[in-house]
């Protein structure tokens, strides 16, 4: 009966090799699995440095463990010392590099083509409608053009003549002055002049001649006031006859009117 019993404990205590595989590889299952979750979680909650979409797939799920069959009954073999399998880490998952983000260059738009500019045709200006002109009208306007031409000639000649008049005008009233001129100073030489005469009184005398010089008459016009100074000037009038002849005959006269002062 002892080694019965004793036959029996040996039995309960065999250890199944079978089993001690499936256990260590459902623990490897786990711990794979965790440090899937674990890795997957901390990559989830970094900062994506770009904009972009990430897609990954799940790991496949654990191949279904199979519940070992039971072993036939047999008599087991001598114990044999197991030693421990090596435990094997799980692959560490390989960083999911975020892939760039795809920007799609748009091309410029197509520039649009300078419109030549039409520059608009100039419009001939209409000419002005001409008044119809008979011949009548024509030939009154040509006569009163000659008109014009032939007075505007007139008076051209006219105003030149009148300065050619006022030029021998000027030039003789220089060449009589001339001649009056010699005709005092030859008077004024034989005035013999009172000596109470006071300032320069004016006398005016009135004097005919002969085409020689010779006085016919002397008569006073205006008086100076001074009765022996207008008798001086009458005296010196008949002692220079004859008088001095013109150079020009035109410039003679035969009545003559002359002033003299005491003091010229």
């Amino acid at each position: 009966m002892n080694a019965a019993v004793g036959a029996s404990g040996m039995f309960d205590e065999r250890i199944d090799p079978g089993r001690l595989a499936s256990i260590v590889l459902a623990a490897a299952v786990h711990l794979l699995l965790f440090a899937i979750l674990v890795f997957g979680v901390s990559w989830q909650n970094r900062p994506p440095e770009s904009i972009a979409v990430e897609l990954w797939e799940p790991p496949p799920p654990a191949p279904a463990v199979e519940a070992p069959k039971p072993l036939p009954q047999v008599e087991p073999p001598p114990p044999v010392a197991v030693k421990p399998e090596p435990r094997v880490e799980p692959p560490k998952p390989e960083p999911v590099v975020p892939k760039p983000e795809i920007v799609e260059k748009k091309a410029p738009p197509p520039k649009p083509k300078p419109v030549p500019k039409v520059e608009p045709k100039p419009v001939p200006k209409a000419e002005p409608l001409k008044p119809r002109v008979n011949d009548t009208q024509k030939r009154m306007r040509e006569e009163l053009a000659r008109e014009q031409t032939s007075l505007a000639i007139a008076r051209e000649s006219q105003q030149f003549k009148d300065q050619l008049a006022r030029e021998a005008t000027s030039a003789q009233k220089r060449d009589y002055e001339a001649y009056a001129g010699r005709i005092k100073a030859k008077i004024r030489g034989n005035i013999l002049l009172p000596t109470d005469i006071k300032g320069n009184p004016e006398a005016i005398f009135d004097v005919v001649q002969l085409p020689t010089g010779e006085v016919l008459t002397v008569k006073l016009r205006k008086s100076s006031g001074h009765a022996r100074y207008d008798e001086a000037v009458e005296r010196a009038v008949l002692k220079s006859s004859p008088l001095p002849r013109p150079d020009r005959p035109e410039l003679f006269q035969r009545a003559l009117e002359l002033k003299f002062r005491p003091l010229d």
